[in-house]
């Protein structure tokens, strides 16, 4: 079982955390995307991502400083896993994980990025921001979905085992960079539910928590079998088999509970 997130906007700048790391498969692709963003000026960089004139210099600079290679040497570096502190991430709460959950993750977890591609939780990688969405007009196409084209693809095929199934836990913006025809696995969508004014529908906020408590959950129990995690029931949340599909599962809570 292999499942993949979306990376966050929001970051933990702090020192780098005392464990093993890893190298970003992409580093080439990622500095030729980096060159070309180079070239954009602080204004560009916030219109093309709505930014305010602070972060907009504040990713220039990123983009400005960026180098090869990515590792240890260069303090700026730091495992995704750790730096990522968003909505999914507070979910997961990485913090609480023991090294061998942190390795598990390694091994069956994917972040998906717009300037790298694809990362594994212990990739060292440096503070950036770039949205998988984002309209830039690059060597490869008008966006960043053409910059990255099948690549990411086929690469996760060679990450998939025989008959492994792929648990997609990204956003819609992110997933959609995979070449879904093309993709070597059944895909399960688990969709998150919340009952507020009389129905039950998806609360952004709540759904993306949800999405890391999910990854930790498999973390937590060492989950090889997708199958296992039709148990998940973390935060209140349980599987409401009528409505699922084999595509999409679907898990409902009725009352909110405290979430990490």
């Amino acid at each position: 079982m292999l499942m993949v997130i979306s990376p966050a906007k929001s970051l933990d700048e702090t020192e780098l955390i005392d464990m093993p790391s890893s190298g970003v498969y992409f580093a080439e692709e990622s500095q030729q995307l980096i060159k070309q963003l180079q070239k954009l000026n602080v204004v560009a960089i916030g219109d093309l991502m709505g930014l305010s004139e602070k972060l907009a210099q504040l990713n220039y600079n990123r983009f400005q400083n960026w180098q090869l290679p990515l590792s240890t040497a260069n303090p700026a570096t730091k495992q995704a896993i750790f730096l990522f502190k968003g909505d999914v991430y507070q979910g997961m709460s990485v913090a609480s994980l023991s090294a061998i959950e942190i390795d598990y993750l390694q091994q069956n977890l994917v972040i998906l990025s717009g300037l790298y591609g694809a990362i594994k939780p212990l990739d060292l990688i440096l503070p950036y921001r770039l949205e998988m969405g984002s309209n830039f007009a690059n060597s490869k196409g008008k966006n960043i979905y053409d910059f990255w084209g099948n690549k990411i693809t086929d690469w996760l095929n060679l990450q998939l085992k025989t008959n492994e199934v792929l648990i997609n836990l990204a956003s819609n913006e992110y997933f959609r960079v995979i070449n879904k025809k093309q993709l070597k696995a059944k895909i399960i969508t688990p969709i998150f539910k919340d009952y507020k004014n009389g129905n039950y529908k998806i609360i952004s906020f709540y759904a993306k928590k949800a999405r890391g408590l999910m990854a930790s959950f498999a973390a937590c129990n060492k989950i090889q079998d997708s199958e296992e995690l039709k148990q998940f029931d973390l935060a209140g949340y349980k599987l409401d088999s009528k409505e699922s599909t084999p595509e999409q599962w679907v898990f409902k809570r009725k009352h909110l509970k405290m979430m990490p």
